[in-house]
């Protein structure tokens, strides 16, 4: 077969996330895409929006892969979305969703198959469920923990309740709806058959037919039947007799009637509980188990999202699963619809390296449909094999062989890298979506000089010495104690297994070989290791053994074999006579270990840990490691370096849908960082004022010293600017973020247990703290406290966005985040954006520019800058930049620039260069240092006198054109070094993007 090669993947210049949902559909976003252009938008980055569970706001609670969310749009609202993005000649990458599903949606046809013929159904094999758990009772079935309370009380008050629907039996538990195993409507039609003789004659067609279908249920093989050809004879037989029940009820009234009068029977009488033992037999008989929600924590048999009981995992790993959950995502690639792709936490697949090659494959083969056109000449499209075509996959094998770093088609991967933690280099995509940078931005100001000044200051406010790395570990030992015990248990019972099969092994306990799972995974340094095969890679081997080895120091009571055997088991070193299946249970043992321990450290990090060390909160961000103090301009600009060499096309991000905070309110709690004795001296006076506001709930103070702590650094961050204008929303959406980082924390209330009467206190301090009278000494200091951090943080914000625009990678805006955003942590940050707002405040830069000039306009929107179209005329003017001059940023070098002078470490510089074309980013940082007390950065002074830009690559003479103000700056000499004064190149705006021209 002839063949030009890999397609070309379109390479994003930047892109900027969308939210879709019922509030905000295709036809909302097609009418933004002329303003998002204008500011210098290619791609848009769009949340999964295939139909999901209803009222969703995020999209990740999908029901059917395979078709739109209705509540976002029409297959031609979206087309017009598409046309609306190629007319601008924009791509969209699409956020997808292969882990998980929603379950506890009668709309997941999938999953309500699965409930209604247990293993026989044909997409049992979809779920990652274990059909043969420890406990016996859920043999062949599902455990569903959806009851609020014990299931015999759920019963006895009426809430499970027995309903027919067009020939169908269900249970109902109030929205949700459960389907009865045909085999077993036996029971509810055989129920008083005298009855029914007395009715209707045994010689009537219609009581042949009901005795007929009577029949035909007996006939049904089982729901634990797994031989295929007996599975399609179920499926076929059962269609055909519900239809038949449909038409039997609704052409004889006494029929239906008599079936109706037994549901009544079924469904009991209350405060009779002889009466629901009919029921009680009858779900005893289905394929799952309805239970009091609690019950998930020990007993779930079926892999979660997490530990959301209502998100299960799918089985990726097989490939008629991956198929039918992607047939329309490559549609919409073939179709050219979806140029790129992002994919959500592939850590929780079984075997991601392989995911990501079936997925490059499969946008191969879309990108080459025109191939496969003649390949199946005369057959329609929607008649297409999978994307597992012959010719097509010896092709792309042939070309990825030839370039292993081939990648055809644009996508990046969620995720999450600790310290030292590199992307494996076997996966075909094209890095992370930029939490790396994100952290590592976000670090550079904080000021890291002042550590262990603010471990003084935490320490005494709270009264407590608190390590992270303990935090840590009692976290993760929490949430598999607690949350996801269900699944550490399962692998417990896994491990013993495996044990049992050696006479030097099996006198392991089950308790001490979960034990030494639990502290295993409590040390793991990343979020999971990638053996796929009989190989373990040097760098998983190195996790494994770390985990291992500070596991063992944490537990000497423990016997050291058995960590040796689980480090064993991880590290596939088989005894010599294990045969071939020997071998494959244990690698598959591996393989789920790995799927489980991503989760338990997001849960107990992010999720926890970051909600209890709240030392210097901006810090505390998805993928951040708090316990360091900030990022040193080296370790940034190395970053950098290293990116723009191996991942130059890496999503670089300051703010996502996952973000804990804000840019910008992470950009006003850094200023804290500069200034730790101011502080410290707020934070006594505010303790004095407020302590009396608080009240003790069962001997306790609310909110205790570390929530406290967190509030005033919230306040801070997240103050609105024109606080007068929503002072009673922002009250509010204190109060919600506050409970909810509360019950993350799971110290004075969780969400499994909520303390409603602590959480009140709580709402009653905060409500206290923040009353809007003359007498409230508190906000009559907190407030100009907080406006000078604001100015402060307006020009940390700035700077950040000008670095990320400007760096290795592919700039991504999160919605919104064009203007000040003071958003928390979600559903915080899901609000609705104001773009009526946003493309006013785009065209008033527009006209100003052209009636005042760009000089001008630079100088009024410093002036004006609390109104945020300063951070909007940053991004627009920067972004253009980049698009016009995309070569310059994707195929340039990295050079960091130095500073000369006492502020050289007040600043953060670097130039991008192409053979004769440069450009030199600057920006400022740790203003608190010599700007005056009212933040004050329109024109910074005297200071910056004797600092220089040192310009290595160029002559006296040369110049610059700063694109923000439209100035030439000179290169002049000094001291014989080519350079730029700083005082110059900040003169009129905060921040400088200066190109390179002749003369």
């Amino acid at each position: 077969m002839e063949t030009e090669g890999f397609s070309k993947p379109r390479i994003p210049v930047s892109t900027y996330r969308l939210q879709f949902n019922g509030q905000f559909r295709f036809s909302d976003a097609e009418r933004i895409i002329p303003y998002l252009h204008e500011i210098g938008i290619t791609d848009i980055y769009s949340s999964p929006y295939f139909r999901s569970r209803k009222n969703s706001i995020h999209g990740y609670d999908i029901v059917d892969p395979s078709a739109l969310n209705p509540e976002v749009g029409t297959e031609d609202e979206y087309n017009e979305l598409i046309k609306e993005l190629k007319k601008h000649q924009m791509g969209q990458i699409l956020d997808i969703v292969p882990n998980h599903m929603c379950i506890e949606s009668r709309e997941n046809i999938w999953w309500m198959d699965v409930l209604e013929n247990g293993p026989s159904s044909v997409y049992a094999k979809f779920f990652d469920i274990d059909w043969k758990p420890v406990k016996k009772e859920l043999q062949n079935k599902v455990l569903l923990p959806v009851l609020g309370d014990q299931y015999g009380k759920a019963l006895e008050n009426q809430e499970l309740k027995l309903k027919l629907e067009e020939g169908r039996f269900f249970v109902c538990y109030y929205e949700h709806r459960f389907p009865v195993s045909p085999r077993t409507y036996i029971y509810i039609l055989q129920h008083r058959m005298d009855s029914l003789e007395n009715l209707l004659s045994k010689d009537t067609e219609d009581f042949k037919e009901y005795l007929g279908i009577i029949s035909a249920l007996n006939d049904l093989p089982p729901y634990t039947e797994k031989n295929p050809l007996k599975i399609k004879e179920r499926h076929l037989k059962q269609k055909d007799i519900k239809e038949r029940l449909r038409v039997l009820c609704n052409n004889n009234a006494q029929v239906r009637g008599f079936i109706e009068e037994n549901i009544g029977i079924f469904n009991g009488v209350k405060g009779i509980p002889k009466s629901f033992d009919l029921l009680d037999k009858l779900l005893n008989r289905q394929a799952y188990r309805l239970s009091y929600w609690r019950v998930a924590i020990h007993e779930i048999n079926y892999r979660r999202f997490f530990d959301i009981n209502s998100l299960g995992s799918i089985r990726m790993e097989e490939l008629s699963v991956f198929n039918e959950t992607h047939r329309l995502v490559f549609r919409l690639i073939r179709e050219g619809k979806v140029t790129g792709l992002r994919v959500d936490h592939p850590d929780g697949l079984y075997d991601p390296s392989k995911y990501f090659h079936l997925l490059q494959k499969g946008c191969y083969l879309q990108a080459r449909s025109a191939l496969l056109e003649k390949l199946k000449e005369g057959i329609p499209p929607g008649n297409r094999s999978s994307f597992m075509e012959p010719e097509i996959t010896r092709e792309y094998d042939e070309l990825l062989s030839s370039d292993p770093q081939g990648k055809p088609f644009y996508i990046v991967g969620e995720k999450i890298l600790t310290k030292g933690e590199r992307m494996p280099d076997e996966w075909p995509i094209f890095s992370t979506t930029g939490y790396v940078f994100m952290n590592s931005l976000n670090g550079i100001f904080v000021e890291t000089k002042n550590a262990k000044a603010f471990e003084r200051i935490y320490s005494k406010f709270i009264r407590e010495s608190v390590n992270f790395h303990d935090i840590v570990y009692n976290a993760r030992k929490l949430i598999m104690n607690i949350s996801m015990s269900s699944e550490i248990n399962t692998l417990g019972h896994y491990l013993n297994d495996l044990s049992e099969k050696n006479r030097h092994t099996r006198d392991f306990t089950l308790n001490s070989l979960t034990d030494v799972i639990k502290e295993v995974i409590a040390f793991f340094p990343v979020y999971r290791t990638y053996i796929n095969s009989y190989e373990v890679a040097d760098r998983d081997r190195q996790y494994i053994e770390l985990a291992v080895s500070k596991a063992k120091r944490k537990n000497p009571a423990i016997n050291t074999s058995v960590f040796d055997f689980l480090k064993d088991v991880l590290l596939l070193n088989f005894p010599d006579d294990f045969s071939g299946n020997d071998k494959k249970e244990w690698l598959d043992f591996v393989m789920r270990f790995q799927q489980i321990t991503g989760p338990l450290m997001a849960k107990g990090v992010e999720d926890t840990a970051f909600y209890i060390y709240n030392r210097l909160v901006s810090l505390n961000e998805v993928g951040g490691m708090p316990e360091r103090f900030g990022t040193p301009l080296e370790t940034f600009h190395g970053q950098n370096i290293e990116r723009n060499k191996f991942w130059p096309h890496a999503l670089i991000t300051a703010s996502t849908h996952d973000s804990k905070r804000s840019e910008d309110v992470r950009a006003r709690i850094n200023v804290l960082s500069e200034i730790p004795e101011e502080w410290k001296k707020r934070l006594l006076l505010w303790d004095r004022l407020n302590r009396k506001k608080k009240l003790i709930v069962d001997n306790r103070r609310v909110p205790d010293r570390n929530e406290e702590y967190l509030l005033y650094q919230t306040l801070i961050g997240a103050w609105p600017i024109n606080i007068e204008n929503e002072y009673e929303d922002f009250k509010k959406r204190i109060k919600e973020y506050m409970i909810k980082a509360l019950r993350e924390a799971k110290i004075n209330t969780s969400w499994i247990n909520p303390d409603a009467i602590y959480e009140e206190a709580l709402l009653i301090f905060i409500d206290s703290v923040l009353s809007d009278t003359s007498g409230n000494r508190f906000l009559n200091d907190f407030r100009p406290f907080q406006k000078m951090i604001s100015d402060y943080g307006m020009s940390n914000s700035l700077s950040q966005t000008l670095l990320k625009i400007t760096s290795p990678g592919v700039p991504d805006f999160y919605q919104g985040t064009e203007i000040w955003n003071f958003s928390l942590v979600d559903p915080d940050n899901r609000r609705p954006v104001d773009y009526g707002t946003r493309k006013k405040m785009l065209e008033e830069i527009k006209r100003l520019e052209s009636e005042i000039g760009i000089l001008k306009l630079a100088k009024e929107l410093t002036a004006s800058r609390n109104d945020g179209r300063i951070k909007l005329y940053v991004i627009c003017k920067a972004l253009n930049y980049r698009k016009n001059n995309r070569q310059l940023f994707e195929g340039s070098e990295y050079i960091p620039l130095e500073i000369h002078g006492e502020m050289a470490n007040n600043i953060c510089a670097f130039s991008r260069v192409l053979l004769n074309r440069r450009v030199i980013v600057v920006v400022p940082r740790f203003l608190t240092q010599f700007c005056n007390q009212t933040g004050d950065i329109s024109f910074p002074g005297e200071e910056w006198e004797d600092s220089f830009l040192a310009v290595p690559f160029d002559d006296a003479g040369a110049g610059y054109m700063n694109v923000f103000t439209g100035e030439i700056l000179t290169v002049r000499n000094q001291n014989e070094a080519a350079v730029l004064n700083i005082r110059e190149i900040f003169g009129n705006f905060p921040v400088a993007l200066l190109d390179r021209v002749n003369g």
